[in-house]
C-alpha cells in the first residue's frame, strides 16, 4: 500500500476499535513492514493521536483517551447507525442531550455522502416511534438546518405558524436553539421586525439557511434560556402567593420559597409562605406536591383557580359508593 495517507486512515480507523492490535497483524491487514507500521504509529502521534504501545510477546498498539477528541473514522454502517440514534435523541428530546444531539446531527449530516444521506432517510422514514402523546412534534430535519445555520453564523428563511394559526414568512439571524420539555425553541433576531423573537420550532416549516452571514448581535439577556423563560411569562400574568403551610418551615425550606424572608415561622408546625413572582398553574401545582394542608391568603385569583381545579379533578373521580362499570380501562362497557 503505497498511498501513505489512504495507509494512514486505514490504520487509524483499526486502532479506533476498542482493542490492541499486534503490530504483526497491522502489517498484514494493510500489507507493510513492521517498520513502516511503526513510522505510521511515528506519524499519527505526530499528528496528536495517542497511540500507546506495550512491550512483550503480547503486546501491540492501542489507542487510547486523550486531551481532546481526534477526528473519528467511520464506515458507511456506523454512519447511518450513529444519524439514526441521533435522530432518535433529538425526537423524543431525551433530557440532557438534546441539544447536544442536535449538534452533532447536524455535523454527522452536513458530511454524510449522498448515498449514506438517503440510507439514513429510507430508515427514517420506514420507522415508526411510539411518542408520548404530550407535546408537540419537532422534525429533527427542521432543529439540524437551524443548528448548523447557527453554528455558521448563515441567515434563515422558514415559514411560520402563530399559536392563533397565522401564517408568515420569516427573515431571521438565528441565535440558539432551547429545549424545554417536548419543545423546542429557537432564539433569533427577526431582520423584518428589527427585533428579538421567540419561535416555536415545532411550527416552524421549510427552514433554508442563506448562506448570507448574521451579524454579531448582543442577547437582550444572560443567556438564551433566560431569554426564552422572560419571553413565555411576559404572555401570561403573574402573581405572589400568600399562604399559610400546615408544615414544619424545615420542612418546606429548600422546596418552596428560595430567598430569605420568603418562609416566616408561625408556630412549629406552621409557616407562612411568600412567594416569587410566578403564573397561577406553577404556584397551585408547587403549593399541591408539598403534601400538606395549606390556606391561600392572596392572591383572589390563585384561590378562585385553586377550587375551580378541585372541582374539575373531584369531577374526575367517582364516588366511592357508585359501582364501575364492567370492561378492562380504556375500554367501553356494553
Amino acid at each position: 500500500m503505497g498511498d501513505t495517507p489512504a495507509r494512514l486512515l486505514n490504520l487509524l480507523s483499526l486502532l479506533q476499535t476498542p482493542r490492541e492490535w499486534p503490530g504483526s497483524e497491522l502489517a498484514t491487514r494493510l500489507e507493510v513492514s513492521l517498520r513502516t507500521i511503526r513510522r505510521d504509529i511515528e506519524r499519527l502521534r505526530d499528528l496528536g493521536y495517542p497511540v500507546e504501545a506495550t512491550m512483550g510477546s503480547v503486546g501491540g498498539y492501542r489507542l487510547v483517551a486523550g486531551a481532546a477528541l481526534p477526528p473519528l473514522l467511520l464506515d458507511d454502517e456506523e454512519a447511518v447507525a450513529i444519524a439514526v440514534g441521533l435522530r432518535t435523541a433529538a425526537g423524543h428530546a431525551v433530557t440532557g442531550i438534546e441539544e447536544s444531539s442536535v449538534r452533532a446531527l447536524a455535523k454527522l449530516e452536513q458530511v454524510l455522502p449522498s448515498r449514506l444521506r438517503y440510507r439514513v432517510g429510507a430508515l427514517n422514514a420506514a420507522t415508526v416511534p411510539m411518542y408520548s402523546a404530550t407535546g408537540p412534534m419537532v422534525e429533527p430535519e427542521v432543529l439540524t438546518v437551524l443548528a448548523a445555520a447557527i453554528a455558521n453564523r448563515e441567515r434563515v428563511r422558514f415559514a411560520y405558524r402563530a399559536a392563533d394559526a397565522k401564517e408568515s414568512k420569516r427573515h431571521v439571524e438565528p441565535n440558539s436553539l432551547v429545549p424545554s420539555g417536548r419543545r423546542w425553541y429557537l432564539v433569533a433576531f427577526d431582520l423584518d421586525r428589527d427585533d428579538w423573537r421567540t419561535f416555536r420550532v415545532d411550527r416552524v416549516t421549510e427552514p433554508l439557511a442563506t448562506g448570507a452571514r448574521a451579524t454579531p448581535r448582543e442577547l437582550p439577556a444572560a443567556n438564551a434560556a433566560e431569554f426564552v423563560t422572560n419571553q413565555i411569562y411576559s404572555l401570561a400574568p403573574t402573581y405572589r402567593a400568600v399562604a399559610t403551610l400546615h408544615m414544619p418551615l424545615k420542612e418546606v425550606a429548600g422546596r418552596f420559597g428560595d430567598r430569605p424572608g420568603d418562609l416566616e415561622e408561625i408556630d412549629e408546625n406552621t409557616c407562612r409562605l411568600h412567594s416569587d413572582t410566578d403564573t397561577l398553574e406553577w404556584l397551585a401545582l408547587r403549593l399541591a406536591m408539598l403534601g400538606c394542608e395549606f390556606e391561600v391568603h392572596d392572591p383572589p385569583e390563585l384561590a378562585e383557580f385553586l377550587r375551580e381545579l378541585g372541582a374539575r379533578v373531584t369531577r374526575a373521580v367517582p364516588p366511592r359508593d357508585r359501582p364501575r362499570r364492567p370492561g378492562r380501562p380504556g375500554t367501553p362497557a356494553t
